[in-house]
């Protein structure tokens, strides 16, 4: 034998040996038994369409199926939720990986697992075999931390809202005075987060009864702005009466957003309270720590953790933690130390998302409601038998009314304890309201049908908080006229490129131009600039000079007020908001600031006359989870504005290392669905369904996005299969 073939065959050997002892791997074996159960068919978007015999066989084959499309998006979530973000970006993500240590305990989350009705333990089972699966079959892919998935990580992430961490109003100098230097590196990204998420939080939902509608049917728009690529497009199927589509948040095994054939379900960023910071009051004695409470000392617990962050290698800092019976020490204000009393994880959170998903009707969609363990969202319905309702919150903690729950309340009496959940029928709620027609646009409830839906003081005040703004005054506006809508004119509400904030902002601008001296050298450096902005009709569009002017102004006129009254949660009345901004400005610095973005746009354009869509553009030239922008790249130019302005179709845009602005967040998967005997829908979302750049499906809706156009979607199975581009089990 040749020397060459001598070394040839032992390598085959020791190939095929492992091969067949891989194969002989028990728990492998199960998971192509279970693989053999779902089929999966992309249609021709790429959408996944997982189909498997029981609820269980769905979910792996969900689970696969995202980490088809992104792997590092399914893992990230996770590494984020264990808080071990800085062994992967370095130090300065500390913060988020200190905050999530003191909100999620891995420790219940296994115990949760551990006392898991079977039902759902045989989901999460299924959730983590899916994604194993797909590891082993993928070797190629590289976990940047996560090498296997355990059952149980799936409670650590039991709600798939945008915003679904909360703090009870915490902030980074809470934060910092605790723990001081530890969190030195972290203070710039923390501030960056802070106004990053105000800028991206909200949604839109309507639902429409059958009296409103051309059809006679009910109708539901879903409209979640948030990152462009938070959540993914999907539909799930088994033989025991799962069939829900819609948007899915990465590394969970539900339709988040979305419908099935009976019924669909929106929900929006809620204000609704249900997290507090309690002012403990601390005493060291014999070099213990206490807090006192009804007159007497308890200890105070604590708890090193240990946390590693990237740099020159792997590093590491432990912070002494302190918990209270409130919950975890999370920050001090002056000699009060916080303690947080929240219910960000509940195993009762993950039950309830995924019930709802299988709702036949109103009755059993409200039994999932019941359940009470939503703590972030309000919720929109509607259904086949053409009935609507709108829920405000849900898993609403009932509290003295004698203290300012918007504030941090007294840690030393238990007058300030929760008082078990609000029933759902004590929170705010509407069904079938007169007009035939229900709104959220992360606005207040009491116009949720209309001037007025409820009396504003018919609450406690930590049940609703919220005001209003611009986006609801115009989806008011638009249904409180005698019309019947369909499909397409729901769409084109729902894509209006109208800003109706600038008929508040832009009325003193003029006026103050039109007060300026004989002389004032403003009135000839800005009288062209105002006779566009004097000619606009307050719609945004790609071709409008004005457009931009405005837009401009309207940012730096934000950037200009203190970053508290913007980024602040109370500010959330954006009317009011808006109108204090114009009246605390004053009338010359107003028009300063129209000089100022003139200037901007001659240093980047060398003209001040620039089209909106030269400015406003969309572009996706790289997978990855980082935005990553290019001017000398193709992009495409965009008509939509910001949610800031009452901009429907929300577009917030990154304009930190570019001369262009180019999208990031705002309108993400968006549907419209038509409920009757048969459902009809249609939806659209940004670029396409993959994150692979050569692939056919990377940007093949990108056009239709920025045109505010939808495509079909394909529920019933004969239409997924004439629409059929591939199918296949997981593993093949």
């Amino acid at each position: 034998m040749m020397p060459c073939l001598k070394k040839f065959v032992p390598l085959v050997l020791l190939l095929f040996v492992g091969c067949t002892i891989a194969s002989q791997d028990p728990l492998i074996q199960s998971y192509k038994e279970q693989a053999a159960r779902v089929e999966i068919i992309r249609d021709q978007w790429g959408i996944p369409h997982v189909y498997g015999k029981t609820d269980a066989d769905a979910v792996f084959g969900l689970m696969y199926v995202q980490c088809e499309e992104s792997f590092e998006r399914v893992e990230r979530n996770y590494i984020r939720k264990l808080g071990r973000m800085a062994e992967i970006e370095g130090s300065t993500r500390l913060y988020d990986d200190l905050q999530m240590k003191l909100l999620y305990d891995t420790t219940a989350a296994i115990a949760d697992y551990k006392t898991s009705p079977p039902w759902l333990k045989t989901l999460l089972n299924a959730f983590a075999a899916g994604i194993n699966y797909y590891l082993h079959r993928h070797p190629e892919t590289r976990p940047q931390l996560l090498q296997h998935f355990e059952p149980w990580y799936a409670l650590m992430m039991t709600d798939g809202a945008y915003l679904n961490n909360l703090d009870g109003g915490l902030t980074r100098e809470d934060m910092r005075s605790l723990y001081g230097d530890n969190l030195r590196d972290a203070a710039q990204n923390i501030q960056k987060s802070i106004l990053t998420e105000t800028e991206q939080r909200g949604s839109n939902g309507f639902a429409l009864g059958p009296q409103k509608t051309l059809s006679g049917n009910s109708m539901l728009y879903i409209n979640p702005h948030v990152t462009f690529d938070f959540r993914m497009e999907g539909h799930m199927v088994s033989e025991e009466g799962l069939n829900a589509y819609g948007a899915i948040t990465w590394g969970q095994f539900f339709v988040f957003q979305g419908f099935n054939q009976h019924c669909g379900w929106m929900h929006t960023s809620s204000m609704a309270d249900a997290a507090d910071l309690y002012e403990e009051s601390i005493v060291r004695e014999s070099g213990q720590l206490f807090y006192t409470y009804d007159g007497q000392l308890k200890p105070v617990s604590q708890k090193p953790i240990r946390l590693k962050f990237k740099k020159e290698g792997m590093q590491e800092r432990t912070f002494t933690t302190y918990y209270t019976h409130h919950g975890p020490v999370v920050g001090s204000r002056g000699s009060k130390w916080l303690a947080l009393k929240q219910q960000n994880r509940t195993i009762n959170g993950l039950s309830q998302s995924w019930q709802r998903t299988k709702a036949t009707d109103l009755a059993t969609f409200q039994r999932s409601m019941e359940i009470r363990a939503n703590h972030s969202t309000n919720t929109l319905y509607a259904d086949d038998k053409g009935n609507i309702a709108y829920w405000h919150g849900n898993f609403i903690p009932r509290r003295a009314k004698s203290y300012d729950w918007s504030r941090p309340v007294r840690g030393d009496t238990s007058a300030t304890e929760w008082q078990g959940p609000h029933e759902l029928k004590e929170t705010f709620h509407l069904l079938n309201p007169a007009g035939g027609w229900l709104q959220n646009c992360n606005s207040t409830p009491f116009t949720a049908a209309g001037f007025p839906s409820f009396p504003v003081d018919s609450l406690p005040p930590y049940m609703a908080p919220e005001g209003e703004n611009f986006r609801s005054l115009q989806a008011i506006q638009a249904f409180s006229k005698e019309q019947k809508w369909s499909v397409d004119n729901l769409v084109s509400l729902g894509m209006s490129h109208f800003l109706p904030a600038f008929d508040s902002l832009l009325p003193p601008l003029l006026s103050d131009f039109k007060s300026l001296p004989q002389g004032d050298p403003f009135r000839v450096k800005l009288a062209e600039p105002m006779k566009e902005l004097v000619s606009w009709d307050r719609h945004s569009s790609v071709t409008s000079v004005a457009t931009t002017l405005a837009v401009l102004w309207g940012y730096v006129l934000l950037s200009d007020a203190e970053t508290n009254m913007v980024a602040s949660e109370k500010s959330s009345n954006q009317l009011a908001l808006f109108s204090e901004l114009v009246r605390s400005t004053p009338p010359r610095r107003r028009l300063e600031m129209l000089s100022q973005v003139l200037g901007i746009l001659e240093k980047l354009f060398a003209n001040w006359r620039i089209p909106w869509g030269e400015v406003n553009r969309y572009q996706k030239i790289s997978g990855g989870v980082s935005h990553q922008f290019d001017d000398r790249q193709k992009s495409l130019a965009v008509g939509f504005g910001s949610a800031l302005f009452g901009s429907l179709p929300s577009y917030e845009t990154d304009w930190t290392n570019t001369r262009k602005a180019y999208g990031v967040a705002g309108n993400s998967f968006v549907a419209v669905v038509e409920f009757g005997k048969k459902l009809k829908a249609r939806s659209i979302i940004p670029g396409g369904q993959s994150f692979v750049r050569d692939h056919k499906h990377f940007a093949d809706q990108a056009e239709l996005y920025v045109q505010g156009k939808f495509k079909d979607i394909f529920f019933y199975k004969e239409d997924v299969l004439k629409n059929k581009e591939r199918s296949y089990h997981p593993g093949d």
